[in-house]
């Protein structure tokens, strides 16, 4: 399959429904409304949105609602980064190739943004047009997948191991816990509750399981090694973060030859746990792919 054509026709679907869902930015408080806007279109992947529809679609089903949690999954996902780029986190000021929000906002807006995205997400995820009938249930157990991956035991949790381990020796245990939590989580979560959305049965949500753990861990450990090898251009931040903050990586801890390798047995991994799927499922292995071959 085109996997490029493939990921710009869902980028596309994501972007409209991502602009007619959040506020414009000519609605008061229009500076809120502006910051807000700023993050979600400055760019991004959209990796997870499309992980939602793609799973979604390995079971035929791609309807509005489908939309709706790829979409709070995005804004939630770009939440976490303007808070992470705030002074009092990492610091940085250029994300996407663009100067990060609070240097473009103030800290205050910049922090505002994130929670109005953050708890938009919920907003769009639960309005009830979309929560009717048969569908309610599957679309509750979806939130609550989506809440627990983003909070203190997800997300949250892994940002906060992650702040706690700067400049100090870790067991590897430790930064397994970071990176499965403070990126792999809502990796995970995409496609578990596109999964869910489409009426997977249990033993097929076990499946995709397996495949969402391997693509969350194999994201992070490529987000690190572009880190150490990757070039601001081509990335859209600083490079060489992580070494100047003293995080924890795999690269740190393993070396970069060694990560690349386990970056690859996890996309294997991945890949051989959809192995009783059909042609359907051809763009999340092709996915997995990607993520470890990515440049940015």
């Amino acid at each position: 399959m085109d996997l490029k054509k493939y990921l710009q026709e869902k980028e596309d679907i994501v972007n409209k429904a991502l602009d007619t869902l959040l506020p414009k930015e000519d609605e008061f408080p229009q500076r809120l409304h502006k910051a807000m806007r700023y993050s979600i279109f400055a760019g991004g992947k959209r990796i997870r949105p499309i992980l939602v529809i793609a799973a979604a679609e390995v079971f035929g089903k791609t309807a509005a609602n489908v939309i709706n949690i790829a979409c709070a999954i995005e804004l939630i996902h770009t939440y976490s980064l303007i808070h992470d780029d705030l002074p009092a986190i990492d610091n940085d000021d250029l994300r996407r190739g663009l100067p990060t929000n609070h240097k473009v906002f103030g800290e205050a807006i910049a922090l505002l943004a994130g929670d109005a995205l953050l708890t938009k997400a919920f907003q769009i995820m639960s309005q009830p047009s979309a929560v009717s009938g048969q569908q309610s249930a599957l679309i509750l157990k979806s939130i609550h997948e989506i809440a627990k991956a983003a909070g203190s035991t997800g997300m949250v949790g892994g940002q906060v191991v992650d702040i706690e381990s700067e400049g100090k020796e870790v067991a590897f245990p430790v930064l397994e816990y970071i990176h499965i939590h403070k990126t792999g989580e809502l990796i995970l979560a995409s496609v578990r509750a596109g999964a869910i959305l489409a009426g997977a049965e249990n033993k097929e949500l076990e499946t995709i399981t397996r495949y969402g753990e391997a693509i969350g861990l194999a994201f992070q450990i490529a987000d690190d090694i572009i880190d150490v090898e990757g070039n601001k251009e081509d990335v859209g931040k600083n490079i060489g973060g992580d070494a100047k903050k003293g995080k924890v990586t795999y690269p740190s801890i393993l070396g970069v030859d060694e990560s690349r390798k386990r970056a690859r047995e996890l996309v294997d991994m991945a890949i051989t746990a959809l192995k009783d799927f059909d042609r359907k499922a051809e763009p999340l292995r092709e996915i997995a792919r990607y993520i470890v071959e990515r440049k940015k």
